[in-house]
């Protein structure tokens, strides 16, 4: 089997994931432009300049208070300085290892074995386990999965995902606005003028507004899996020891059930998928374990 760099692993996925991100970037911008020419010809240029103002506002407070609402969705409680001092002490050691600011830490009562990172960047993270975890690793896998979520905080995943998903919503929100609107709004002269001299850009618009959240739930998905074979090489940069987080990676296969009470707003964030799905295989934001396995024990 062909060994790969994980200096090589890194750069890949960056690539593609700026690649993947664009794409979502460029449905939000044809999707509002369209909306325009349709709802407002005259008007198109301050329509975009209201929509732009819309995603500001959203990233804004989606970079600003996006962790602590994770925290609070996910039941995190802090880490007790007594009780969990041996997960305190591991994720010390691997920020200095990392040479990034300690995150808060905090654990989630739960039997399954997860982890996740969240914030807006290495100087303001969070990193929360599962109880599980805790009790069914040993150190090297805890110390594995603990690099591949402060990995997360030191290439700033926790702020990429923050504002790839706050993309998403806004491609759903506007697509349903777009067909609710076309369907139930008497239009005036100039609406109807304007779907008329624009038959092909009416066309575009319903195909984007039906098929739009579709991609960009595809596209939301291709990128977390590429952070996440990221998030892995970054871990093994960090430990020096790949078989700590493949052994990690293959008890969890054998114990989780994907049974956590958890929303699929935020299932993206965790180290495995923490609810299974019918649509795992089309929505799935995290790679196979499988595969995951495979990649790290090439390194």
């Amino acid at each position: 089997m062909e060994r790969v760099s994980f200096y090589d692993q890194i750069s890949k996925n960056k690539r593609n994931s700026v690649l993947l991100v664009t794409v979502i970037f460029l449905l939000l911008v044809s999707l509002v432009y369209i909306i325009a020419v349709i709802f407002a010809p005259g008007l198109t240029l301050i329509f975009l300049l209201l929509a732009t103002t819309l995603i500001v506002v959203n990233v804004y407070f989606s970079y600003s208070y996006g962790d602590q609402i994770v925290l609070k969705a996910t039941n995190a409680r802090p880490a007790d300085e007594r009780e969990h001092i041996y997960l305190i002490n591991t994720v010390e050691g691997l920020s200095l290892a990392a040479g990034t600011s300690k995150p808060k830490v905090y654990v989630i009562d739960s039997d399954e074995m997860n982890a996740f990172a969240t914030g807006n960047s290495p100087d303001n993270a969070s990193i929360a386990v599962t109880t599980g975890l805790l009790k069914n690793l040993n150190r090297s896998e805890l110390e594995g999965v603990i690099g591949h979520e402060m990995s997360h905080i030191k290439n700033y995943d926790i702020r990429y995902m923050t504002l790839v998903a706050s993309f998403v919503g806004l491609v759903a929100i506007i697509s349903y606005l777009f067909l609710r609107s076309y369907r139930v709004t008497r239009f005036s002269k100039s609406e109807r003028e304007g779907g008329r001299r624009f038959p092909l850009v009416l066309i575009a618009g319903f195909i984007l507004a039906v098929f739009a959240p579709i991609a960009v739930r595809l596209v939301q998905a291709a990128i977390s899996r590429r952070r996440e074979f990221l998030a892995d090489a970054s871990s093994v940069e960090l430990t020096r020891y790949p078989e700590g987080l493949a052994s990690a990676l293959e008890k969890i296969k054998s114990v989780n059930k994907g049974n956590m009470n958890v929303s699929e707003a935020v299932s993206h964030l965790f180290f495995i998928d923490p609810v299974k799905s019918p649509l795992d295989e089309l929505y799935a934001t995290h790679p196979p374990i499988e595969e995951r396995i495979r990649v790290l024990r090439s390194m």
